[in-house]
């Protein structure tokens, strides 16, 4: 597969966090010592899993508020005791600093971190290219603990968190959670791997959904607001312009938009996406003077009433028929 990728340097730190799950609470005083398997997500994706996978046995909880912008996430009081009398904490490390921070300093016994169950790439230097590195993430490497070792943090930093938009390492990182909660509440561990397996097969189903809707485009390049799509970009065969890096607050040098708007003429693109938890006014000035329009592709940092769609599946489906209008068919 060859994916081209020209962004811009970012500081990406805080490139993304995400909403609630709208499903599940946010209020700090339903966890804790309950009579269920309480887990504590730090964000929509983390929490979508903890509850398909959890089913009746979990009581989930997120804390990062619907519609709330995730990168300005700080951690309360409460939600530092909603960690500590939790039974799991389930995050993405270098994706909120502030949950990295309060989730090491709680005592809580099953600190389940998705980056290590899964390969993290950095998709946020220019011209960096990953072609034959498909397959790279083999069957058993969800069950790796300790990914993390070997990396300074720097290094860890310059990686791009936004792996649930990838339905392949999404699932990749449910058969690791699944395992966590197996090992964690063993009681319910037979029904915790039958929810497992279920989503993962229906993850695998929206992978092929995808690939086939995709795999015959009259373009395959798109232009977005927010650098997010590296990892669904280089799945699927297209290429990702960000007007902005890997932090979607960043504002665009003017030789970016010359760029841009020079590429959209070659490359035959007709939208620039935005998100909803982000400000649009760039995306729409920059389809304005190049003559394109605007659509919506939603990083899934959370659901909310602007959302298309009421959980992942149909957030993602409504992502892959904006891109399959974008990108044109033959």
């Amino acid at each position: 597969m060859n994916v081209r990728r020209r962004l811009i340097p970012a500081a990406l730190a805080s490139a993304l966090g995400l909403g609630a799950l709208t499903a599940c609470s946010s209020d700090s005083a339903a966890t804790g010592n309950t009579d269920k398997f309480d887990v504590v997500a730090s964000f929509y994706p983390m929490a979508f899993l903890a509850e398909q996978i959890g089913g009746e046995h979990a009581n989930v909880t997120s804390l990062t508020e619907p519609g709330q912008e995730p990168h300005d996430l700080e951690i309360s009081t409460k939600q530092r005791a909603q960690l500590e009398e939790a039974d799991a904490a389930l995050f993405l490390k270098g994706l909120q600093p502030a949950v990295d921070e309060a989730v090491g300093q709680t005592g809580i016994k099953t600190k389940i971190d998705a980056a290590t169950l899964t390969t993290l790439e950095d998709h946020g230097t220019g011209g960096h290219s990953h072609e034959g590195e498909e397959g790279h993430a083999e069957e058993g490497h969800a069950e790796e603990s300790h990914a993390e070792e070997g990396h300074s943090e720097e290094e860890e930093h310059a990686r791009d968190p936004h792996v649930w938009l990838d339905p392949v390492k999404y699932a990749e990182i449910a058969q690791g959670v699944g395992k966590a909660f197996e090992k964690a509440d063993p009681d319910h561990a037979a029904d915790y791997k039958k929810n497992t397996e279920a989503l993962v097969e229906k993850l695998n189903g929206l992978n092929g959904e995808f690939e086939n809707g995709l795999k015959d485009t009259k373009t395959k390049v798109f232009f977005t607001n927010h650098a997010a799509f590296g990892y669904l970009a280089e799945r699927y065969g297209l290429t990702q312009e960000a007007i902005s890096g890997l932090d979607p607050e960043s504002e665009p040098s003017g030789a970016r938009v010359r760029e841009l708007q020079q590429e959209a003429k070659a490359e035959g693109v007709t939208t620039v996406f935005y998100e909803t938890l982000v400000s649009d006014k760039t995306a729409k000035t920059l389809a304005k003077d190049a003559g394109l329009k605007t659509d919506v592709l939603d990083p899934l940092e959370g659901i909310t009433d602007k959302s298309r769609g009421d959980d992942y599946f149909q957030v993602m489906r409504a992502n892959l028929k904006a891109l399959q209008t974008a990108l044109g068919t033959k």
